[in-house]
């Protein structure tokens, strides 16, 4: 297993002018991002809701690569989202996922038969033409090039240890200071859109 925080620094290097929805890595990303006008994070959406977003990205975005950081949790509230970015196809489109195992941001509850679900094997049922897991962070440095380097939509299931939030919400410290109106403002001028 790897730690979150690892798994984005070997990301970090890769990046270039991609937009990043960084999902439930967002606490970690914003210390390692040095393009905050290309990230978008959504805080913490209905579960569920970064891939359909991050798709919505790719799809108005084709020139520009799109990395989502999502979770198991996320994935199996929207199993279905899987078809419809195999569907759509978007070469552009990067699909991590931080599988912890458990529900880690409402107390750490396990996510049910999480020693068994292989999502790479779930998303190329789904129609993905590519899917890789991985277990260890020295696979993932090795192989993350490459993974860039070919076409996507492409999954990319990632074990990480579980890095409980058991604080209640009101009292954790804040990851994300922009509002969801700044997020987008601060998109469109790295993208060069007019308002």
């Amino acid at each position: 297993m790897m730690r979150i925080a690892e798994a984005l620094q070997v990301f970090r290097p890769h990046r270039g002018d991609a937009i990043v929805v960084p999902g439930r890595g967002g606490r970690y990303w914003k210390d390692l991002t040095t393009r905050e006008n290309l990230d978008v994070p959504l805080g913490d959406p209905a579960m569920g809701g970064h891939a359909g977003f991050a798709l919505g990205l790719a799809l108005a975005q084709p020139q520009r690569r799109v990395v989502l950081f999502d979770s198991e949790g996320d994935i199996l509230m929207s199993l279905g989202i899987l078809a419809t970015i195999a569907e759509q196809a978007p070469a552009n489109f990067y699909h991590f996922l931080l599988d912890n195992e458990v529900y880690a941001t409402t107390g750490g509850q396990p996510v049910p038969n999480a020693k068994n679900v292989a999502y790479d094997k779930i998303a190329l049922g789904a129609g993905y033409p590519r899917a890789y897991a991985f277990t260890e962070i020295g696979d993932l440095s090795g192989e993350i090039a490459g993974i860039f380097a070919r076409p996507g939509p492409v999954f990319v299931a990632l074990k990480v240890y579980p890095e409980i939030e058991n604080e209640p919400i009101g009292r954790r410290r804040r990851w994300q200071t922009r509002s969801r109106d700044q997020v987008l403002a601060d998109l469109r001028g790295g993208l060069g859109i007019a308002p």
